[in-house]
């Protein structure tokens, strides 16, 4: 029996390519308007003789056209499933292919279903840790998802703050800089004086005042943030342009993140710490003993060396509290992982604590097979004096397994001796066996009983 050639979405997707409506393409082929929506919508198999004559009607290449047809949905079915959520399935090639051109509606409606389900996969995930947020009314996550979609990468801040350094360093640092460019002077001040200020910028005596209990790390990047908010403002503002925000706070978050990048970039400039970092193999506290930067400062500035021609290896950055809160995500990798991940208790990150100002390696494995290479150490802010107050986070720099020879902290190796199974998040990671689980997946039928207690935390009906 000759199989059944449906190619819908591809017949639609020629029609809107030609600029014409379904009656239009009606015309042209002798058929009904009727006759070429049933065909759009997969509810009719097309004919070898219509084949051919759309073929000669619109100069197509039939060979190419059915094989648009067939693997089209095809592809489709067989990245929805992958999903780790059909792990335990047994589900063949050529029966997936067979669903599709036997029974295309079916087809649909269950990528509909999954496509459907993602959004809310996605969406559960933010609003239980695993994401950013819970929507657009956060002004912390409309930063965030700012960033995210630059990939925390701003080519025209980078470019500015790169000849800006050239000007700093021919003034004699930050600080003359700031006086002979701006007639300022830098004053460092007690903390009970600055009454809870690292910095301020008193306009009036033309004077920048800094607490004095901001390590060397910390003064420069201050002097440096604020010959950002002075020099820099042009281009910041126009960073700002495309970004579209519900609330006021959300700008005025993301421009003060913007506002530290271009420190950033000014302290590090492009070119130069892109060579440093390839050259010294990714040694974060290297870099930072380089640029007279902290651990934490560098971690986020290796995030944006996205430069085309100069890239350098794509990480993203997490920082999280002992409570396991993430206050901070810089994804210069465009992972999915990086958007979501962070959650779960098996990654080394979470057990930094442990080993204060101790650099932590870990090779991770996510369900669907991706693997990650990770570095994570605690930093801490504040506490410059006796009696000041002190935070200790751990911060994490991740890139995937097939960079990771190029860092100092893998010894070079290409493949992992061995990987931690982790997952995004316990609600989004479906490890059924996971004895650090702290809440069921999505989709699976919980099996409680008095008769048998698993190992694992929750036992699973479809398991």
């Amino acid at each position: 029996m000759p199989r059944r050639l449906y190619i819908g979405p591809s017949l639609r997707r020629i029609r809107r390519d030609l600029g014409l409506t379904q009656a239009d393409m009606a015309s042209d082929l002798e058929v009904s308007a009727s006759y070429i929506a049933l065909l759009e919508r997969n509810h009719r198999p097309l004919s070898a003789e219509m084949l051919l004559r759309l073929a000669q009607t619109y100069r197509l290449d039939v060979a190419t056209l059915a094989g648009e047809a067939t693997s089209d949905i095809n592809d489709r079915l067989q990245s929805a499933l992958k999903d780790p959520m059909f792990a335990d399935i047994d589900l063949p090639p050529l029966e997936n292919a067979d669903l599709t051109t036997n029974f295309p509606g079916v087809t649909e409606a269950f990528l509909r279903l999954y496509s459907a389900w993602r959004q809310e996969h996605q969406a559960l995930a933010d609003r239980n840790g695993g994401g950013d947020g819970d929507g657009l009314a956060d002004p912390v996550a409309e930063s965030r998802r700012f960033l995210a979609a630059h990939r925390n990468f701003f080519p025209a801040l980078d470019d500015a703050a790169e000849t800006l350094s050239r000007a700093v360093a021919e003034a004699g640092g930050l600080e003359a800089y700031l006086a002979a460019r701006h007639g300022l002077r830098t004053r460092r001040m007690p903390s009970d004086v600055m009454v809870g200020s690292v910095r301020r910028y008193d306009l009036h005596r033309r004077e920048v005042l800094l607490d004095d209990s901001l390590d060397a790390a910390g003064r420069q990047f201050q002097l440096a943030t604020q010959i950002a908010w002075l020099d820099l403002k042009g281009q910041i503002d126009a960073a700002m342009a495309d970004g579209v925000f519900a609330t006021e706070d959300g700008g005025r978050l993301s421009r003060r993140a913007l506002a530290a990048y271009a420190a950033a970039a000014l302290v590090m400039p492009y070119g130069a710490f892109a060579r440093a970092a390839e050259t010294r193999r990714y040694d974060v506290e290297g870099l930072a003993r380089q640029f007279g930067a902290s651990f934490e400062q560098v971690a986020h500035r290796l995030t944006t060396l996205q430069k085309p021609g100069q890239e350098r290896v794509p990480f993203f950055f997490i920082r999280v509290d002992a409570a396991g809160n993430v206050s901070k995500r810089l994804d210069g990798a465009g992972a999915d992982f990086a958007r979501q991940g962070g959650a779960c208790p098996l990654w080394s990150v979470h057990t930094a604590f442990r080993t204060p100002r101790e650099i932590i390696t870990q090779w991770l494995e996510l369900p669907d097979g991706q693997k990650f290479f990770s570095i994570a150490r605690t930093v801490t802010a504040g506490g410059g004096a006796y009696g000041a107050a002190r935070v200790e986070r751990a911060v994490a720099l991740v890139c995937a397994a097939e960079h990771a020879h190029r860092l100092v902290y893998s010894g070079g190796g290409t493949e992992a001796p061995t990987t931690t199974p982790i997952g995004v998040a316990c609600r989004l990671c479906h490890r059924a066996e996971c004895m650090a689980r702290a809440a069921p997946p999505i989709g699976r039928a919980l099996a409680v009983d008095d008769i048998r207690r698993p190992e694992a935390p929750f036992a699973f009906a479809d398991a």
